[in-house]
């Protein structure tokens, strides 16, 4: 049996700024495209801070699984992107509340995200 790619979309999410899915599902998996903390319902980035910025991603994150089928308790591997790596053990904090299970993680420091935001994740899920 072929596995079939499915796009995901919900407009609970921002929707791409480029030429991408924010999210597909394959077999049993979800592999989402990374969210930065854009408000879905104005289109812009509002929230200041790595706090504040962490919590528009999970949210966002959230949104796109559960349009998937699934949520973030499912998530068997993350990408986090941070801008500066002093904003590590804040955006631990925030993370933790939202990822209960402990998928695989890697966290990387990065010289610059879209739009000047401070966090971009991506995540793995099973469906």
């Amino acid at each position: 049996m072929k596995n079939e790619k499915k796009i995901i979309s919900t407009d609970k999410a921002p929707a791409a700024i480029g030429p991408y899915s924010q999210a597909i599902a394959v077999g049993n998996l979800v592999f989402t495209s990374g969210q930065i903390p854009i408000n879905p319902q104005s289109g812009l980035v509002e929230a200041e801070g790595i706090t504040a910025q962490a919590e528009q991603v999970m949210i966002n994150l959230d949104a796109v699984l559960t349009a998937a089928g699934t949520s973030l308790d499912n998530a068997v591997k993350t990408t986090c992107f941070l801008s500066d790596m002093s904003d590590f053990a804040a955006f631990n904090e925030v993370y933790s509340k939202y990822f209960k299970g402990n998928p695989a993680r890697s966290c990387v420091a990065v010289k610059a995200l879209p739009k000047g935001v401070l966090c971009e994740v991506e995540v793995i899920a099973t469906l």
